[in-house]
């Protein structure tokens, strides 16, 4: 599980190109589904500095066997994972490149949110544009491309690795942006 710091998920070729799949943050359990599968055909990086906790698997099954609720909250968490995976796929078939930053940018602010590390309208983004590009299927000009257009239409603002949009309503209306395949305000009920 991820403290504090940034991670990402992904899958590389036999040529070094890469996809991120997935952008932790604290809070999140980067390696959860090596519990069940127990080999995954991907890996787990770091982007800053992190603060982990290690959960063994020998530990996982005591719970998932003892403590119903939380086996259902571990569920929960990787049915997020999932629903977080559907919103990036249908943004790579469905969304324009400014369109898909920006659906970027808001999910990761109402992720950020929710463990306290955003402000109102700003938040932190550790990624370079390269990464973004892996992120997004993009190559790194596209996403300065992207970026370019989102500060022309004075959408998006950027001050070194910040983040800064002073209308949250303009960017969510522009990247056609729902928060809830995040189910950001559901709690998983107990027995």
């Amino acid at each position: 599980m991820i403290v504090e710091g940034f991670a990402l998920r992904q899958k590389t070729l036999e040529d070094g190109r890469r996809q991120i799949t997935a952008i932790h943050v604290p809070g999140d359990f980067a390696d959860l589904h090596s519990f069940l599968l127990k080999k995954l055909d991907d890996g787990v990086e770091t982007l800053t500095a992190c603060k982990v906790v290690m959960f063994p698997h020998e530990n996982l099954k005591k719970l998932s066997d003892d403590f119903p609720h939380l086996t259902r909250v571990l569920w929960f968490m990787t049915l997020v994972d999932a629903a977080i995976h559907r919103a990036w796929i249908m943004g790579m078939g469905a969304l324009s490149a400014p369109e898909r930053l920006a659906h970027l940018f808001c999910e990761l602010k109402d992720r950020l949110t929710q463990v306290g590390l955003a402000q109102a309208d700003r938040f932190r983004l550790p990624l370079t544009q390269s990464e973004l590009g892996d992120v997004l299927g993009l190559s790194a000009v596209h996403v300065n491309r992207s970026f370019q257009q989102l500060r022309m239409d004075g959408i998006v603002q950027t001050d070194k690795r910040d983040i800064i949009v002073s209308d949250w309503d303009e960017l969510r209306r522009f990247a056609d942006y729902n928060p809830d395949y995040l189910h950001l305000n559901q709690t998983v009920e107990r027995d």
